[in-house]
């Protein structure tokens, strides 16, 4: 469906609505006014009043009351309305709201208008002046999220007749004078995207703004800028494009509402227009200062780029959302002016070096110049005669102008000079006035920054502030002269920065040529500021510029340095002071002549008067000479013969005298910069483009946004190409090469590509390895970042399950251990691998404890990692004081893994406790400690595949999303291996079976409780019902004859009445046979036992009278030994003595294990404790206590 279409549509359902809106409604009957269901619709309300809920709600506004609750409703209502997203949900609330004003036009109706309303205010200036710039861009960005939805359904209620601006007249102007404030109220124009939204659904009903003539769809983005109006001029010409005829009748707005709201958006439109010129010639201008700031110092200072960057994304969102307007009321686009020139802003000093160029010329090893950017800045600068008319320039009219080097005599002559600049200083008053004056009177930090005002404003003055301006320089006056316009030139020169603001210069001043002009402009030169050497190679091509046409500004200048290195040769001894001014002095004089400005006799002059006292300052002074235009002497052919004789004479000298090593290493830097050795030019490795490609990804573009592209595009290459295969195994085996930060996401790529190419992923798990280990072998210091690296790259490939951890300890013992003797490192052992001050084997183990050490929490890992953090902490203190940053970053890797975690002071209380743990180790064996272990490992292994599984359920739909054209993984093969036939339950399942019989047995109703012992053998002591008692000696007459290594349990259960049995059959060698049959000897022995004793019983009476006797005795004399006696089980400390005779009571003491029970003697002690009265003694629980030593007493 096309827009007119789906627009004719969305004028019919309105229509519709409003028609409907209009009608008076019958009173309905049979409401219903349940209080759960109003509650329930007002939540609805709230929750969205969108497509979703439509039915519902329409429902229950047509079938509730309501009365009661219109107030609430109607706020439900204004919050239900803005989370309405899409066009459905926006006619659905409509639509609601409409069902609403039909029952309660009065009531209702009003209220919810207010509310919108309310939600449309524009902002409080000053409340968002209060904020901060993050505080006040957040707000401004959740008040629009919030009034666009808001913005969309009042535009909807106007169309249908809810919002009225009168009777019988639609609500057009209600919404023009809410967006016009919302507008009005924002310089920031930051209520654009409001007004884009509004001209997006609405455009034709409320400025009846249709597609031009003879086209069908909006302006698009690609048209270029200023083609917009001969587009339409084109359409309109055709002879298809036909008016398009409006029946008023049929407008949802009126005719002059929709005029004036045209008019209001088009103004609008010119407001933005305006703003996105002035805010692209300021970003332009922000560029091209920033430029010149890089070339000033180098670099361009961190707040400078933050603004750039700031200024960028501002410019942006403006342009699009101008943009966005264009197409949408079809205006064109403002032309945008584009900068006229390319900025040629070199930082060219006496040593510069050239700037990139698309093409790059490569001069001659003999030429004087090191490139060609600097060839230009001292060759090519501009004739004077091309700008500058020529009676100015003081030249006899009378001389061809193919004479380029015709000066007169008349420029040498102040007189005639004076008189030309009479006759020409009238002339050219009027064209000076209007010369453009830049950079007066903005100063910043005593450094002048450059300032463009617009070419129709007046010259300004000069600026009060304290400025770099020279000293004596009097206020322009309002009619600006020749001395105002040269203060202006001059305050402008620090600015000069580049070739095209320089000539500039040149130019201007010669239209101000004079004497007094030359005089003050020599003199300004020669005053430069010391720390602006940097303007030195500018203010030199200004001189050689007017040298041509005015001698004596290089003669009086190169006059004014002469006397002023003869000034700092005679003041060699003061160093420090003058260091400046001899750098300055000695830069500048190396600058003109490279311009030809100084003669060469005087250059070599100064050159061999430095030479003739070589020592101190003056060694300074011929490096900074070598260095500013030694090469260009050295290669010119009126100097070279005679200044390579003097370098000879300047190398032999050094060679003879025994200078410092700074000295020494200037002049060597110096000699070399004049004349470097011949060599050849550095091969650039050559590349593929698909090499250069895949380097590209892994070390430009890899990032945690792009990685799924990259994946993508790693995936598509063509992996059986041996130079592809060749150069991903070297770019992902040398992680050293990526940024620190990107190490993790390059084991994420080798994790997703081993679903795909394993082979690949065990090659680079392989190569890492090898270069760790190589790393021990041969600990070279130059590698040590690549070390560091490595282990880095390891540990992530742990993370992402490419290696187990068997391998991440296997690494860190040998951290600690490779090249130390048997593996132990021993304080004042030489290891000439490991020496004692190497502490880089910390820092790599530190390394991987910060990316895996979080992984070792839990189970058999954390012993592990325990046992090896034991024997670290040795090996840290067998070496020598630790340096503070190895230090710290010790004590934060432990810290982060193990914050409880208590140090060793000494080697000697490690070395034990690494004693013990060894000790402890080989104790165990190999078998149950490994078995441990493993079972230990395969749990681990169990969980983090549950959690893998877990995750994989999680992120499955994000994988489905950014794997669309990955193809399927292979499915797994899975072999079947033949059952063999089991004899029995297995380990497990008889672990099981202990588990749940013992829990039946402490579940049943016995009083008592018995230990795990006694309930496993409870199946053979418990009262088996009378018919299966026969059963189970059948049973037991079969075991005996089937196979051996076979043990049959009787399994009793009971259903009802009934009891139930089942035959279980369990190996031998099971922890319930062997508990069972454990049990079962231990119960004949006691049966044996009680046998005997009953049997003895007679005799035993005998005895125990004849002890009773001896005890009364014993009472009197203290504690003794009582013999042999049975004891009761007792309370923990406690042992309880059980006399044979029924009518003696027992006693209880606390037992501490010596024989006089803390009495100082026999007379002192008194019987007492936990009084008992006898019980019956069962045989199945005596405990046979011998020789023990107890107290008694009877009452």
């Amino acid at each position: 469906m096309s827009k007119e279409d789906e627009e004719i549509a969305r004028k019919a359902k309105r229509m519709k609505l409003k028609t409907l809106n209009a009608e008076v409604p019958e009173s309905p009957k049979n409401l219903d006014s349940s209080l759960k269901k109003h509650t329930a619709l007002i939540k609805r309300m709230r929750m969205s009043i969108g497509s979703d809920n439509r039915d519902h709600i329409l429902k229950d506004v047509e079938s509730l009351t309501l009365e009661k609750y219109i107030e609430e409703i109607a706020s439900a209502i204004s919050e239900g309305v803005g989370r309405c997203k899409t066009e459905k949900d926006v006619w659905s609330a409509t639509e609601t709201i409409s069902a609403l004003h039909r029952r309660f036009p009065k009531t209702f109706t009003p209220d919810v208008i207010n509310s919108l309303a309310a939600i449309l205010i524009a902002p409080s200036r000053s409340a968002l002046a209060a904020l901060s710039p993050e505080q006040r861009e957040k707000e401004e960005s959740v008040r629009i999220s919030r009034q666009r939805p808001i913005l969309r359904v009042c535009a909807e209620l106007a169309l249908v007749g809810i919002i009225k601006d009168g009777p019988d007249r639609s609500g057009g102007e209600w919404i023009m004078k809410t967006l016009k404030e919302l507008l009005s109220n924002d310089p920031a124009l930051t209520s654009l995207p409001l007004l884009t939204t509004f001209l997006k659904y609405f455009s034709r009903p409320f400025l009846g703004i249709t597609p031009p003539p003879g086209s069908n769809k909006q302006i698009s983005a690609s048209v270029e800028t200023g083609t917009l109006s001969s587009i339409e001029q084109e359409a309109s010409m055709t002879p298809l494009a036909q008016p398009q005829i409006v029946n008023e009748g049929e407008e949802l707005v009126e005719k002059d509402i929709r005029d004036r709201f045209k008019r209001m958006c088009e103004g609008y439109f010119d407001s933005v227009s305006k703003k996105l010129v002035v805010e692209h010639n300021r970003l332009q201008e922000q560029d091209r200062r920033n430029h010149e700031a890089y070339i000033r110092s180098g670099e361009i200072f961190e707040d400078r780029q933050q603004a750039y960057e700031k200024m960028t994304k501002s410019y942006e969102k403006l342009s699009s959302g101008c943009q966005t307007l264009s197409e949408l009321l079809y205006l064109p686009m403002p032309s945008l002016p584009t900068a006229t020139h390319k900025n040629e802003s070199v930082l060219m000093l006496s040593t510069g070096t050239g700037s990139h160029q698309t093409e790059e010329v490569v001069l001659p090893s003999t030429s004087k110049w090191e490139d060609e950017e600097e060839r230009k800045h001292y060759e090519e600068y501009v004739d004077l005669r091309d700008f500058v008319p020529k009676s100015v320039l003081g030249l006899d009219t009378s001389v061809a102008p193919g004479t380029p080097d015709s000066a007169p005599e008349s420029i040498k002559s102040d007189q005639i000079s004076k008189q030309a600049e009479e006759v020409e200083i009238r002339k050219l008053e009027k064209e000076i006035e209007g010369l453009k004056v830049e950079g007066v009177g903005k100063i910043s930090n005593g450094t002048i920054e450059e300032e463009d005002y617009e070419d129709d404003l007046p010259t300004p003055t000069a600026s009060v502030a304290a400025s770099p301006s020279p000293p004596g320089t009097p206020t322009l006056s309002t009619a600006p002269g020749p001395s105002q316009l040269l203060t202006a030139l001059l305050t402008r020169l620090p600015d000069a920065t580049n070739r095209s603001l320089i000539d500039q210069a040149a130019v201007d001043f010669a239209f101000l040529n004079s004497k007094a002009a030359r005089k003050r402009l020599v003199k300004f030169l020669g005053q430069t500021p010391k720390n602006r050497i940097d303007l030195l190679p500018y203010y030199g091509r200004l001189v050689a510029t007017l040298n041509k046409y005015m001698p004596d500004v290089g003669t009086d200048l190169v006059a004014i340095l002469d006397e002023e290195f003869r000034y700092l040769q005679r003041k060699k001894n003061v160093i420090v002071e003058l260091a400046e001014a001899r750098l300055r002095n000695i830069t500048f004089i190396s600058v003109l002549t490279k311009f030809r400005v100084v003669p060469s006799h005087l250059i070599l002059h100064m050159f061999k008067v430095c030479l003739d006292n070589f020592s101190g300052v003056n060694i300074d002074s011929l490096a900074m000479l070598l260095e500013g235009c030694g090469r260009f002497l050295l290669r010119s052919e009126e100097t070279g013969a005679r200044f390579k004789a003097m370098v000879e004479l300047m190398r032999r000298k050094q060679s003879m005298q025994h200078l410092d090593q700074r000295q020494q290493l200037m002049l060597e830097n110096a000699y070399y910069q004049c004349n470097p050795p011949e060599r050849a030019p550095r091969q650039v490795k050559e590349r593929s483009p698909m090499v250069m490609f895949i380097r590209h990804l892994i070390y430009d573009v890899l990032s945690k946004k792009t990685i799924d592209k990259v994946l993508r595009l790693l995936r598509k290459l063509d992996w059986e190409d041996e130079e592809v295969a060749k150069t991903l195994y070297s770019v992902f085996t040398k992680p050293w090469k990526l940024k620190y930060g990107n190490i993790s996401l390059l084991a994420m790529l080798t994790y997703d590509l081993q679903r795909y190419h394993p082979a690949f992923s065990i090659a680079v798990v392989d190569q890492v390895l090898e270069d760790i280990r190589r790393g021990l072998e041969q600990n070279v210091y130059k590698s040590n970042q690549q070390r560091i690296s490595s282990m880095k790259y390891l540990g992530e490939l742990y993370i992402y399950r490419l290696i187990g951890s068997g391998i991440v300890f296997d690494t860190l013992w040998s951290l600690v251990t490779f090249g130390h003797p048997e593996g132990r490192p021993i304080p004042g052992v030489n290891c000439p691998i490991d020496t004692s001050d190497d502490f880089f084997r910390v820092r790599l183990v530190c390394t991987m404890l910060d990316t895996v050490g979080m992984c070792f929490d839990r189970g058999s890992q954390k012993k592990k990692l325990d046992n090896f953090l034991t024997f670290f902490q040795m090996y840290t203190l067998c070496k020598d004081p630790i340096p503070m940053d190895v230090e710290f970053m010790l004590s934060d890797s432990l810290e982060a893994i193990r914050p409880q975690l208590v140090r060793y002071k000494t080697y000697e209380d490690a070395a034990s406790v690494v004693d013990e743990l060894f000790s402890s180790v080989f104790a165990q064996g190999g078998g149950s400690g490994d078995d441990g272990d493993d079972s230990g490992d395969e749990s681990g292994d169990e969980e983090t595949d549950r959690r893998e599984e877990e995750e994989e359920e999680d992120t499955g739909s994000v994988q489905e999303e950014s794997d669309e054209d990955r193809p399927p993984s292979p499915e797994e093969v899975v072999v079947f291996s033949a059952q063999h036939e089991s004899l029995g339950p297995s380990e497990q399942e008889d672990a099981e079976f202990a588990k749940e019989f013992a829990k039946m047995v402490s579940d049943s109703g016995e009083t008592r409780k018995v230990d795990k012992r006694t309930a496993l053998a409870l199946w053979d002591t418990s009262t088996l019902p009378g018919g299966l008692k026969k059963k189970r000696a059948e049973d037991v007459e079969d075991a005996e004859t089937e196979e051996e290594g076979i043990m049959k349990f009787t399994f009793i259960t009971k259903k009802g009445n009934k009891a139930q049995t089942k035959s279980l059959s369990v190996p031998s060698t099971s922890a319930l046979a062997v508990h069972t049959r454990e049990a079962q000897r231990q119960d004949q022995a006691e049966q044996r036992h009680l046998k005997q004793f009953v049997l003895d019983y007679e005799q035993r009476e005998e005895i125990e009278e004849i002890k009773c006797e001896s005890l009364d005795s014993a009472l009197l004399r203290g504690p003794t030994n009582l013999g042999l006696l049975q004891l009761w089980s007792v309370p923990k400390g406690y042992e309880y003595v059980m006399p044979l005779e029924s009518d003696m009571i027992g006693y209880c003491f606390p037992f501490d294990g010596q024989n006089n029970n803390g009495c100082a003697s026999g007379t002192d002690f008194k019987p007492g404790g936990h009084r008992f009265q006898p019980v019956v003694l069962l045989a199945c629980f005596w405990v046979l206590h011998m020789e023990t030593r107890l107290y008694s007493g009877w009452e």
